[in-house]
């Protein structure tokens, strides 16, 4: 069930404002029924400003009247309260990576000068004015800034961060850069398989060779033997 958005003040409002039972009160509002009584004592913690729920929208005068006159009744939300939305801007960044921050602006900038201040504020969580800083080097910390992959700083993933280069590269009207790290690693790959596969083709030649003209029962196909037989025909 819905609750208020602030039940506490609301339930103070409640018992200074209606004749609800505790019970009624309590439910509506997802209290325990002694933290309605406190709050109608006045031994709660703190002394709670009564937040109207009529005004709020999440009641009607109807409503009550109905609560009122049969305690047995169940209050009903008459509009419950828009869930909180994480407003629009630059992405969180932990405290501990924030210092590093200013080495991941300088990589960019230095390694990708076509990214717009605007792209490098949402991968890296700031704000353009220190981007422009560190740009024009009149960044206050700039003799200790150095260039640092935001990526192994991780402030960014390797995937938004190439996102934000090529949307930036075919902005700017030049070709896309293209990752070529891994390439001596592929190549080596490849030629390890290729050996690899040259070394069990002579190892069945030889295997071949040194069963001589003698024709074997266990041949699975013309010149190549069952592996887990070594028969002779008879």
């Amino acid at each position: 069930m819905a609750q208020p958005l602030m039940p506490h003040a609301t339930a103070s409002w409640l018992v200074e404002n209606s004749s609800l039972t505790f019970e009624q009160i309590a439910e509506f509002c997802g209290l325990h029924i002694l933290e309605v009584q406190a709050i109608a004592d006045d031994t709660a913690a703190t002394k709670l400003t009564g937040r109207d729920p009529i005004r709020a929208g999440e009641l009607t005068h109807a409503e009550i009247e109905k609560g009122q006159n049969d305690p047995e009744y169940r209050l009903q939300m008459h509009k419950a309260p828009e869930a909180v939305r994480r407003t629009r801007g630059p992405r969180y960044t932990p405290v501990s990576k924030r210092q590093d921050k200013p080495d991941g602006i300088y990589w960019i900038i230095k390694n990708h000068p076509e990214v717009t201040d605007g792209q490098i504020s949402k991968l890296i969580g700031t704000t353009r004015t220190t981007i422009a800083a560190i740009r024009d080097r009149s960044h206050w910390n700039i003799a200790n800034i150095t260039a640092k992959d935001p990526v192994t700083l991780g402030l960014t993933t390797q995937r938004e961060l190439d996102a934000a280069v090529a949307k930036a590269a075919k902005a700017a009207g030049i070709p896309a850069p293209t990752d070529t790290r891994f390439d001596s690693d592929r190549e080596a790959l490849i030629e390890e398989l290729r050996g690899e596969r040259e070394r069990h083709v002579r190892e069945a030649e030889a295997a071949l060779a040194n069963a001589g003209d003698e024709a074997l029962s266990d041949e699975i196909f013309p010149g190549i033997r069952d592996p887990f037989k070594n028969t002779p025909a008879e």
